[in-house]
């Protein structure tokens, strides 16, 4: 007999204390109460910790809920990694199955979808790109082949042209883009790698460079190809490191020519994405580290072009960071505050737009985000896959776990998201690079 779970949730919201019982087992999907009367956690309810994590609770956190830089000490507080406990399964919401579609991966990374459905997705520890197929929607790939490999650290992967009949896969080496000639169905690359961007600044831990994933995509009308590059450092404490073309969106055409710089001020823009109807440019933001446990928060945003957002110097609008008092007053009022902000120290990741048609409509048009985790927070937060609603392409502002479960009742970490992807069937699969495992959600339809 399955053994039954039976958990407590606490939850603190404007001075109400909610409590929701929560039973079922490990194999079926569990769904906690999203605050008081089915609403958004909000205020310092909103703020929480991996404590207050199920499939359905929502947040919505703004600036005014966020403390005093220092409110709270910087820690270094790095999850344990285990082995997953017996038992443990990532939870969902009511109606949807999880499946563990592949794992004994070496750093499964960013994951994307062939227009033929196809799944290509980076190893970035070993260098390669990876192409898996399922035939008719199986719940394992029949087919597991290396698509590229010799990479420096690739991350970001793009078909181009867009449409259903791509003549290049680009993939997004920490240093530099290159593309491979690519027909529908390839297993394996045709050619060498073309380099269309060769000095991509930095070059990734190894070589001391700091933030080291590269995303990119292509604007809708495939005229324009966006790359993401994260800072160096934190918050440029050392005046010595170079962050020229850093904390940036750049701007190529496809071929790698007309460069110039699309946003700034943008720490770590980790995932990036184009909104299928409206073409705007959307980032997964890593912010910055140091001031406390509820600060900076991480966030999703619609980029604006020219935008600045802040880094280093300012925060969420015009609060200045401690760390460069009174630096560069003529850019506090052109700070741009994001659309939606999440937890602190989450480490969002990629992200992407639900397209499918096989989830319930509420979430088709949402975006889902992987949260890497937390390391500089005294209580743990991210670990999950989030959902962002989305209203006629404008953000609501708040967002609901979907994907929990990867951590211990002791507060140790067997899974970390980082990649999400939309099959071709509606399926999200989703990188793991705790567990080295691809994990499938599927919806049931009830009958």
């Amino acid at each position: 007999m399955r053994k039954r779970l039976i958990a407590i949730l606490v939850l603190t919201v404007a001075g109400v204390t909610l409590t929701a019982i929560v039973k079922g087992t490990h194999s079926r999907q569990q769904r906690i109460a999203n605050g008081p009367a089915g609403g958004t956690l909000t205020g310092q309810g909103a703020l929480g910790d991996w404590t207050t994590d199920a499939p359905g609770v929502r947040r919505r956190i703004t600036v005014a809920d966020l403390p005093k830089p220092y409110a709270t000490r910087s820690v270094d507080n790095g999850p344990k990694l285990v082995k997953r406990p017996l038992n443990a399964w990532p939870q969902v919401p009511a109606g949807f199955k999880v499946e563990e579609f592949l794992t004994g991966l070496e750093n499964p990374r960013l994951i994307r979808t062939a227009p033929n459905g196809d799944i290509f997705f980076a190893e970035s520890g070993p260098g390669r790109i990876r192409v898996l197929r399922a035939a008719n929607g199986a719940g394992r790939p029949d087919v597991n082949e290396v698509f590229a490999s010799g990479l420096n650290q690739p991350f970001g992967i793009a078909f181009y042209p867009l449409g259903p009949d791509p003549q290049f896969v680009y993939v997004a080496n920490t240093d530099a883009v290159v593309r491979f000639p690519y027909r529908n169905g390839d297993l394996k690359a045709r050619g060498e790698g073309e380099v269309i961007v060769p000095d991509l600044p930095g070059g990734g831990h190894l070589r001391g460079g700091g933030h080291w994933t590269r995303d990119l995509a292509f604007s809708l009308n495939g005229k324009k190809m966006f790359v993401s590059v994260g800072s160096h450092s934190n918050v440029y404490e050392d005046p010595n490191e170079n962050e020229e073309r850093r904390a940036d969106i750049l701007e190529y055409n496809p071929d790698g020519t007309g460069f110039r710089i699309y946003a700034t001020g943008i720490r770590n823009a980790v995932g990036i994405a184009i909104h299928p109807q409206t073409g705007e440019l959307w980032v997964s933001v890593n912010e910055r580290d140091g001031l406390g446990d509820d600060l900076v928060p991480d966030y999703i945003t619609r980029v604006k072009e020219g935008g600045f957002y802040g880094w280093p110097w300012f925060y969420l609008g015009p609060n200045q960071d401690p760390r460069h008092p009174g630096a560069h007053p003529e850019l506090r009022n052109k700070v741009l505050i994001p659309d939606v902000l999440l937890q602190s120290h989450s480490a969002s990741l990629e992200m992407v737009f639900y397209t499918g048609r096989q989830f319930p409509r509420e979430y088709v048009g949402s975006a889902f985000a992987a949260q890497h985790g937390s390391w500089n927070r005294t209580r743990r937060t991210g670990y999950k896959v989030i959902r962002i609603p989305v209203r006629n392409g404008i953000p609501t502002g708040e967002y609901e776990d979907f994907m929990t479960g990867f951590v211990t009742p002791q507060g140790d970490v067997w899974g970390r998201p980082v990649g999400v992807a939309v099959g071709k069937d509606g399926s999200l699969f989703v990188t793991d690079d705790g567990s080295n495992t691809i994990w499938r959600i599927s919806y049931q339809k009830r009958k």
